[in-house]
């Protein structure tokens, strides 16, 4: 059980430094939710599964949901400044 707990807890530190070192935010939002995951993982190996509950839920689904949603939205509004400067007045 140490050895597994010692295997989640390197994947989340390497998971953690590669949502840090990722630099497009979709990229990024995606490695939060793998890393929210795993995280949520190795509370639940320490024993503490009400907090992996609540950490999966909010780390690894809704967090991540949002961002996607402001992507998407900066992109759509970003696509409408653009349409607008096409249009002549």
């Amino acid at each position: 059980m140490v050895l597994l707990q010692a295997m989640v807890l390197i994947l989340v530190g390497l998971s953690g430094a590669a949502v840090v070192t990722i630099r497009e935010p979709l990229r990024q939002g995606i490695a939060m939710s793998y890393y929210g995951l795993l995280l949520g993982l190795l509370f639940f190996l320490l024993q503490a599964p009400d907090v992996a509950m609540s950490q999966i839920a909010v780390g690894a689904v809704a967090l991540p949901f949002m961002i996607l949603l402001a992507l998407a939205r900066l992109k759509y509004q970003r696509e409408q400044r653009e349409r607008q400067k096409e249009t002549p007045s």
